[in-house]
């Protein structure tokens, strides 16, 4: 079976050769919205949720990262399941209030937030603003005293090289993130002698898309240490104790699903040994995933144009490309393209008959979304989806570019389809059509 075919028998459902996204044909949900539309099942990320806090001990609270897919609608599915939300500029900030988040239940992060999102984020009467240097401090010090608040503060730390792992490190060298683990003392004195504002906690994030749970186990007991050695020096327990997110989800051949359950039992055994010091009894624990919540509910889908051949190669055209979905595009970082799951989505039982590459109808040659895959007999008009396209892919990707219509994208719930986003043309101004939509 191809790497596509796994993830619709995972995941999805199929009508006879047509692939079915929470019940309904992937050619109705094309026709609802036009091609390229970006597809979500809501069923896939409370699964994915869900499976997630069976695993941890119930001390850990889940607060989805809105970066993975900042969607008003994919916002307000996490909400309703309990979760906090972490933003990382003001305009996540405003997308998570708009949503119906809970201040109180909001991290703000990240090394360059400027005077204005500071002051948004202590006007919102946000949890907690996790900063990430000593000039920052200093900032969200005379920020508080302007409005004459308390306002929640962690520290983000970079660590040294103990715990490392993931496809992008965010620590462990030198880095933009957060305050060097070897100054902490230093900086934690800094936070308590600001008048106002509230010592709370250690934030830590250091990798992203981590597949094996035993480096995860090793980045959380680094910070669990980290965290003990900041309580003692600040002479007081620890509130909070944000240890990320970086949890993945496979993409390619070989790629190995984490283990959630082995990764839960590891941070169980964790916490047996660790977290029950006094310094640490009482701390809530943080998770912020989200590639991990959102990333396998999503396919993008995009429509043939025509099949060519060149020099004894096969191109298939389609109306979506890099311009939408960089990630699959292997330009996002990528140094060797590897291809997401791809499929001829309206040809499932089809065995393949040829291997092509799918491109987009930019004029460029990075706009290839599959390099020499194997698929059956393609027609213009059939309908291609990628796979695991749920997080970083429409929001990662240079939309503007070559002025093509945006994608749209819809939210699927028990067998119902909504827009949620409606796509626009380069030229539409005024009331926007794109903003029409329930996300706003």
């Amino acid at each position: 079976m191809s790497e596509a075919g796994r993830f619709v028998e995972r995941l999805f459902q199929r009508d006879g050769s047509m692939l079915c996204i929470g019940g309904i044909p992937a050619e109705q949900l094309a026709g609802q919205a036009g091609t390229p539309v970006f597809v979500y099942d809501r069923e896939i990320m409370r699964r994915s949720l869900a499976r997630l806090r069976a695993a941890l001990p119930r001390r850990f609270d889940v607060y989805y990262s809105i970066k993975a897919n900042p969607n008003r609608a994919i916002l307000r599915v996490f909400l309703e399941e309990g979760c906090g939300l972490e933003v990382a500029s003001s305009g996540e900030l405003r997308l998570a209030l708009a949503a119906g988040a809970d201040p109180r239940r909001v991290l703000f992060a990240g090394p360059g937030k400027t005077i204005e999102e500071l002051e948004c984020a202590v006007a919102a009467k946000i949890a907690e603003i996790h900063v990430e240097s000593a000039d920052e401090i200093e900032a969200l010090g005379a920020v508080a005293a302007r409005h004459a608040v308390r306002v929640g503060v962690a520290i983000r730390v970079n660590p040294g090289e103990e715990a490392q792992g993931g496809a992008m490190r965010m620590g462990g060298r030198a880095s933009q993130f957060g305050v060097d683990e070897e100054i902490l003392e230093s900086v934690i004195d800094r936070v308590l002698a600001a008048p106002g504002l509230d010592f709370r906690g250690i934030h830590l994030f250091i990798g992203t898309q981590i597949l094996d749970h035993e480096v995860l186990a090793l980045q959380y007991g680094n910070g669990l240490a980290i965290a003990e050695r900041a309580a003692r020096h600040a002479k007081r327990p620890i509130d909070t104790l944000d240890l990320g997110g970086g949890l993945g989800i496979p993409y390619y051949t070989n790629d190995r699903e984490l283990d959630v359950e082995a990764y839960g039992r590891a941070v169980h055994e964790l916490l047996e040994t660790r977290a029950a010091v006094p310094a640490l009894a009482h701390a809530q624990l943080l998770i912020e995933p989200g590639r991990h919540l959102v990333g396998e509910s999503g396919v993008y889908v995009c429509r043939v144009i025509r099949v060519k051949e060149s020099r004894g190669k096969t191109f298939v055209i389609t109306d979506g490309g890099m311009h939408h979905h960089l990630a699959a595009s292997g330009n996002l970082g990528q140094v060797i393209k590897r291809n997401f799951p791809i499929a001829v989505i309206n040809r499932l039982a089809e065995p393949p008959s040829l291997r092509a590459d799918v491109v987009g109808p930019l004029c460029t040659p990075l706009d290839v979304l599959g390099r020499d895959v194997e698929l059956p007999a393609v027609r213009p008009g059939d309908l291609i989806g990628v796979f695991q396209s749920g997080a970083y892919a429409r929001t990662a990707s240079p939309l503007e570019f070559l002025s093509h219509r945006t994608p749209a994208e819809i939210l699927v719930t028990n067998g119902r389809s909504e827009i949620v986003r409606r796509p626009r043309l380069p030229d539409d101004r005024g009331t926007n059509a794109e903003e029409t939509a329930n996300d706003g």
